[in-house]
C-alpha cells in the first residue's frame, strides 16, 4: 500500500486541527495498512468518512477504541457530562479544537468501517510541514 492524499479527489477534507492543520490548504499522506490491520491507538490521526454527511471526509484523533470508556466533559452544545463506553466495531474521534469541533462528542462513537486512513505526515504548507503526532493534547 503506497500512502495517498485525498483518496477520493472528490470528497472534501474537514479540518480537525488549529494551529497544526489550518482550515484550507493543507495537504497530508495518509496510510491504509493501519486501518486494514486494526492497529490504530489513541492518539492517532485519522480521516473516517462525516457520520453526518458521507460525502465528507472528517479528520479527527482517536479518543477512544472499542471497550474503553470516554469521559464526555459537559458543555452548552452537548448538555451535561456522561460517560460513554465505545461498542465493539467502533471508535471515538474527537478534533483537537475542542471548541470548535463536531466529533463523537456530538453523534458518538464512529464505526470502524468508516476510518479510511492514517494521517502520518504534512507535506503543506511547505513550512508548516513535519510528522503528524499521535500525542493526545491535554485539552481533550
Amino acid at each position: 500500500m503506497f500512502p495517498t492524499l485525498n483518496s477520493r479527489g472528490d470528497t472534501p477534507l474537514l479540518p480537525f486541527s488549529l494551529p497544526f492543520f489550518n482550515i484550507k490548504g493543507d495537504l497530508i499522506l495518509l496510510e491504509h495498512f493501519s486501518i486494514f490491520a486494526k492497529i490504530i491507538k489513541v492518539g492517532d490521526v485519522v480521516t473516517a468518512y462525516s457520520v453526518q454527511n458521507p460525502r465528507h471526509i472528517v479528520c479527527k484523533r482517536v479518543i477512544g477504541l472499542e471497550g474503553d470508556t470516554i469521559n464526555v466533559p459537559w458543555s452548552s452544545t452537548n448538555g451535561p457530562a456522561r460517560k460513554v463506553k465505545v461498542p465493539a466495531g467502533h471508535v471515538w474521534l474527537q478534533g483537537d479544537n475542542t471548541l470548535n469541533s463536531t466529533d463523537s462528542r456530538h453523534y458518538g462513537p464512529v464505526p470502524y468501517a468508516l476510518v479510511n486512513g492514517k494521517a502520518f505526515l504534512k507535506i503543506w504548507p511547505l513550512k508548516e510541514a513535519g510528522w503528524v503526532s499521535s500525542h493526545v493534547p491535554t485539552l481533550l
